[in-house]
């Protein structure tokens, strides 16, 4: 048991919704051939002049409010993201900034796929337990409609922006993260990626020119891969902290198929009716996928006061885990 509170939560989605039919009028698709093969309805997308940075920055300046938590008390700040506002410095910086963290608390970035916010719990947890913090910050945000080819209607379709955050304060142990369980499978690390952009392969000519700056997905890898893969990770956290899934009370998975979700409640033998789904409304929003899910279910009275949680994920890398809180 590592003693902390999740004290507060927030989220932000862009004001822009652009739904399945809009994308049909522009692609060879249609509302029902990607709902029936997703389940995604609608998606928010970022303005193109908007700086990604500010939906972190007012979701964290929510979920500080929530928690009575002011920038001069954040301890600690992770942001999970996969790709930065800029490839140095990153995004925490920006996000600190715009937060007033003029104190110089550390930040920075993690990056592990889809699961970059299980992930940010797991490390957050740890280094609240050692002392390094009392009160931490952590913050998922992604804006991957800028790295989606528009034209290949296999994973442009599948996106969403977004960010959701967490504040977590120390707390006794009547609650906290109960079990963690982290992977990482670089045999798949084909599955999910964007070629150039990095030291390996610099942006020129020839990589734009050959689109390898845009998002590439093996979509059958990535299904058969991520149920497999979430299974293992919830089972093996639950057994770490000594519960059996029938002790949870709510699953919430990686917003990122619906078809992947409902083949994980089914392997598991979960209550489809504990297993919280939003990716009708927004997608998959990668590292925000999750925040955004846990504020909604927050601030609907969903999620209560003793609650066991689990929060479970896969992403690009192959990264993939599962973190249990008692509420």
């Amino acid at each position: 048991m590592i003693g902390l509170r999740v004290a507060g939560t927030g989220s932000f989605l862009p004001e822009r919704v652009v739904t399945n039919e809009d994308l049909s009028r522009t692609l060879d698709t249609s509302d029902e051939w990607i709902r029936t093969r997703t389940g995604i309805v609608s998606r928010h997308l970022l303005d193109p002049d908007t700086p990604p940075a500010t939906m972190g920055i007012a979701a964290a300046r929510e979920a500080m409010g929530r928690a009575g938590l002011p920038p001069d008390a954040v301890e600690l700040l992770i942001v999970a993201t996969n790709v930065p506002e800029e490839l140095i410095p990153g995004s925490a910086p920006f996000i600190a900034a715009g937060l007033g963290l003029h104190h110089e608390p550390p930040f920075f970035d993690i990056k592990a796929g889809c699961a970059g916010f299980v992930f940010a719990m797991a490390v957050a947890g740890a280094m609240m337990a050692s002392g390094i913090a009392r009160n931490a910050l952590i913050v998922g945000i992604e804006a991957l409609s800028r790295f989606v080819d528009w034209g290949d209607r296999k994973t442009c379709v599948l996106f969403g922006d977004g960010a959701g955050a967490v504040a977590l304060t120390a707390a006794g142990e009547e609650r906290g993260i109960l079990g963690v369980s982290l992977h990482g499978d670089a045999d798949k690390l084909g599955l999910l990626r964007i070629p150039a952009g990095g030291v390996r392969l610099p942006a020129s000519a020839e990589t734009v020119a050959s689109r390898k700056h845009f998002l590439q997905m093996k979509g059958r890898g990535v299904y058969q891969s991520a149920v497999t893969m979430m299974e293992r990770a919830t089972l093996e956290a639950a057994e770490r902290a000594g519960i059996s899934l029938a002790d949870i009370d709510w699953l919430l998975p990686h917003q990122a198929n619906l078809r992947i979700i409902e083949a994980l409640v089914r392997r598991l033998g979960f209550p489809r009716d504990r297993v919280l789904v939003n990716i009708d409304r927004v997608a998959n929003t990668s590292t925000a996928s999750i925040p955004i899910l846990l504020d909604e279910a927050v601030r609907a009275g969903t999620i209560g006061d003793g609650d066991i949680v689990a929060l479970t994920a896969f992403g690009a890398g192959a990264c993939y885990g599962t973190v249990i809180l008692r509420w």
